[in-house]
């Protein structure tokens, strides 16, 4: 048995937010065996088109594995508020970001898009971004759960997606993370006058053999 989802090449994100949850993942005996997990990826086809139009087939290939270590304890955890004294006047901007922080050693930032991004319906996007200037080196991986909230100023109602554990490339996050009419009704306490709290939990529970 094993946890596993399809992407289609298409598509830059997927609505499948959770492979597998981090405590079943620490208790099974199945997948976790003497601290470590393998992830795999399996490319079957990709067809390219030139441009004379002409069709490029890259054969298949066998599946690339890759050996994480899952710690059950000492994972590396940090927070970060992203304080937006001006979002009301962000409407216009299509794309915003947070300053840069660090946890594990790496740079991170959260991104924006206030008024939501092409694949959003009527809803903020937010993401969690691995700063370009701190990019993971192709045979090293790090396992991460993260959690975004948007704070709740009044009553301490926070809104909050939780990600299941992925290996982080360069993003991840919701593109309808939460309806602009939600986030800007007045008893929500999420935009209070143009004041705005978002905040990012990182939590690294592994890392490649080699990272």
């Amino acid at each position: 048995e094993q946890p596993s989802y399809n992407f289609d090449f298409k598509n830059a994100y997927s609505e499948q937010h959770c492979l597998i949850p981090l405590q079943e993942l620490l208790k099974s005996s199945a997948f976790l065996v003497d601290d470590s997990c393998v992830f795999g990826v399996k490319i079957l086809k990709i067809d390219v088109s030139s441009p004379e139009k002409k069709v490029v087939v890259v054969q298949k290939k066998a599946t690339t594995l890759q050996n994480l270590f899952v710690q059950k304890k000492g994972f590396i955890k940090g927070a970060y508020t992203w304080t937006m004294n001006n979002f009301l006047e962000l409407d216009l901007k299509h794309f915003v970001r947070s300053p840069t922080f660090e946890v594990g050693g790496h740079k991170w930032y959260i991104g924006m898009y206030p008024h939501g991004d092409k694949y959003s319906t009527d809803c903020l996007s937010l993401y969690l971004f691995l700063d370009t200037s701190d990019e993971l080196p192709s045979e090293s991986g790090k396992v991460v759960e993260m959690t975004l909230s948007i704070l709740d100023q009044k009553n301490g109602k926070h809104w909050t997606r939780t990600s299941g554990l992925w290996v982080c490339g360069h993003s991840w996050g919701w593109p309808n993370f939460i309806g602009l009419k939600k986030l800007k009704d007045p008893s929500g306490g999420y935009v209070v006058g143009s004041s705005c709290l978002v905040k990012a939990d990182l939590t690294i529970v592994g890392s490649s053999n080699d990272g």
